[in-house]
């Protein structure tokens, strides 16, 4: 039985979501109030944590970007319909995924089960290490390395990185890039795909005014250059 922590103060909602998840066979915790999270996280070590933007005390992306380098399980944001700015600052401090609220039930399940079985999946033994010049790829260990350093990547992150680098040399749209990672159509609007590629930029040591890895191409997608490490 996954173990869910469910932060929302919004305790009908709360209420509703546990309910229904407990009836698909999880276990919710329920933390309403944003400073107990963190300690919440280190005692219990849930399979998933879902965390709401707009918490009393401390606020979700605070949570997430403290938590993030300690925790090495799936975060989930719920964030408002209106609010890009908070689903962009969510991934670049290391959610996963978001959904937007008011969150149905449904569509909530799905995504966690999507998440958990992203981080719970087995690795393909045929794809034991991948080597670009000084970028290393551990896929059995998920670790990254350039050169000496050890880059610490989010598990969404190291699966587009993962996906590159199975592909170097070809366009990967936006589209592919997407379905593959999370598992559902793109809709056209989605900016995850874009924010996750400037953060593997940055801390892969691409410029992000003239990226040489990872590259833009125009109208088509991004292209993973094999000699550029």
């Amino acid at each position: 039985m996954s173990l869910v922590l469910l932060a929302e103060d919004d305790k009908r909602l709360a209420e509703l979501v546990k309910d229904y998840l407990e009836s698909h066979g999880f276990q919710v915790v329920v933390e309403d109030v944003g400073h107990t999270v963190p300690r919440a996280v280190q005692s219990l070590e849930p399979d998933i944590v879902i965390l709401d933007v707009m918490l009393p005390g401390k606020d979700g992306l605070t949570i997430c970007k403290e938590i993030r380098p300690r925790y090495d399980g799936p975060i989930l944001m719920l964030t408002a319909r209106d609010s890009d700015a908070d689903q962009v600052s969510g991934l670049e401090y290391g959610a996963d995924d978001y959904v937007i609220k008011p969150a149905e039930p449904r569509v909530l399940l799905a995504r966690i089960r999507a998440l958990l079985r992203r981080y719970q999946q087995p690795e393909e033994k045929e794809q034991a290490e991948l080597c670009f010049g000084s970028l290393n790829i551990v896929v059995a260990s998920r670790e990254v390395r350039l050169g000496e350093n050890v880059v610490a990547l989010s598990s969404h992150e190291f699966d587009m990185l993962l996906t590159f680098a199975k592909q170097p040399g070809k366009v990967l749209s936006r589209e592919y890039l997407f379905n593959i990672i999370y598992g559902r159509p793109y809709d056209g609007m989605d900016r995850t795909i874009d924010v996750r590629v400037s953060q593997l930029r940055k801390k892969l040591g691409d410029c992000s005014d003239d990226p040489t890895r990872l590259k833009t191409i125009w109208g088509r997608g991004y292209l993973f250059v094999a000699d550029a490490w």
